[in-house]
């Protein structure tokens, strides 16, 4: 199983780009992961929030694989405790899942046909994140999954 972090445009701060790289680096020692950043949409000022949603709709739909299992983070998706989290990502390691594409979309979300793509959608939490510090903060929290699922001592409970 390898697992991909998908997000619509690129990561503008260097203490982010630290962070994800920071985070990437430390999950490699358990899993295959990459980032793939889809370019800003041109022009998007001039066009509508669905024209947006749908422009960049084809550029998620894209860059997926038949064979691979979406999941957006999404406001509206399922909440998880980390320890819980590490419980379902577990369970795909378990049941030998296919490829997982984790999904940051933009700022007014996703077309239908990415909402339909999708097997299921996660909320990081119930307040909201900017799309730059949403991947960094999934990233953290996908590294703890695994060391949770290890029993290192990054995870205090």
């Amino acid at each position: 199983m390898k697992i991909t972090l998908l997000t619509v445009g690129q990561t503008e701060r260097g203490w982010i780009s630290d962070g994800l790289k920071t985070y990437s680096a430390r999950l490699s020692h358990f899993v295959p992961f990459t980032v793939r950043e889809i370019p800003d949409i041109r022009n998007a000022s001039s066009l509508s929030r669905e024209q947006v949603k749908a422009k960049e709709g084809e550029m998620i739909l894209k860059n997926l694989k038949d064979t691979d299992e979406v999941i957006l983070l999404d406001e509206h998706g399922k909440e998880y405790s980390s320890v819980e989290w590490a419980g379902a990502i577990g369970k795909k390691l378990d049941a030998g899942a296919r490829d997982l594409v984790f999904v940051i979309g933009g700022p007014y979300g996703f077309s239908k046909e990415v909402y339909g793509r999708s097997s299921s959608m996660i909320s990081m939490s119930r307040m909201t994140f900017s799309h730059q510090m949403a991947r960094v903060i999934f990233t953290e929290q996908l590294y703890r999954a695994f060391t949770i699922i290890r029993g290192l001592p990054y995870h205090h409970e």
